[in-house]
């Protein structure tokens, strides 16, 4: 069993009872730095069972010459000629009608536009434009088994510690530099972002991460001291950056017992 894994059994683990579970069903989020790697000390984790879970990534795909056609130019016009429509307009119109260059009468140069367009493989190319981060949305399954606050309270403060900032600032800018002195990045960046956080999940790890959004269903059943006794959380969490194989085929490889 890997260092890792022995780490996460010792440390500070919230999560409800889920004896007998399989491992590798249980969710194990935790800090990180900016590299993905875990944090020293005694950081806290939260563990549990991830229901209606997917990971989403979004390639921006774009045909940058599909309106360089003479469809997308003079778009009335050429669906008048495709469909043979524009005869009457031009029979009506003497000054304009007579034959085509290379038709032996209108009728037979009008034809000859029907049924085509100018649609072609160069302006239908479709180029890559990059990708947003990936997205890993899930429902946090938390239920009491013998204690509500240990098993579900606790583990759902945690996660509402992690996704919101550490720290944001109340004073104004001119409080802070009289505090701080000559101490400007202080001064002119006070607050402090959430944590970045890693995701242990079926032999896969992502890091680091971000939490985009976390919901708290106010609505879900209680004891007789207030606190949950089961609770589905939503979460999405975003990776901080754009992947490529390289990072996909990392984090697909990871073992537990690596």
């Amino acid at each position: 069993m890997s260092n890792i894994r022995q780490k996460s059994q010792l440390g500070n683990v919230l999560s409800s009872d889920w004896h007998g579970l399989n491992e590798y069903l249980i969710a194990r989020i935790f800090e990180v730095d900016n590299k993905g790697f875990r944090t020293t000390g005694n950081s806290v984790e939260v563990h549990a069972p991830f229901t209606e879970c997917n990971i989403e990534a979004t390639l921006n795909w774009q045909s940058p010459f599909e309106n360089s056609s003479a469809d997308q130019k003079a778009p009335a016009l050429v669906a008048l000629l495709q469909s043979g429509g524009i005869a009457p307009y031009i029979e009506a119109i003497p000054v304009i009608g007579g034959k085509l260059k290379g038709s032996s009468s209108l009728e037979e140069g009008i034809e000859k536009f029907k049924g085509r367009t100018g649609i072609t493989k160069l302006n239908s190319t479709q180029i890559f434009t990059g990708m947003p981060p990936l997205k890993i949305t899930a429902m946090l399954l938390f239920r009491a088994y013998k204690d509500s606050f240990s098993e579900v309270e606790r583990p759902l403060r945690q996660l509402w510690e992690f996704a919101l900032p550490k720290k944001i600032s109340s004073d104004s800018l001119v409080d802070r530099l009289k505090k701080v002195g000559s101490d400007t990045t202080s001064a002119l960046l006070p607050s402090e972002a959430p944590t970045l956080l890693g995701l242990e999940y079926k032999r896969r790890y992502y890091a680091p991460l971000v939490i985009e959004s976390i919901g708290e269903p106010l609505s879900s059943p209680i004891d007789s001291e207030g606190f949950y006794t089961e609770i589905l959380v939503p979460i999405t969490f975003g990776t901080l950056t754009a992947l490529d194989r390289e990072d996909m085929r990392k984090s697909m490889s990871h073992s537990f017992d690596a």
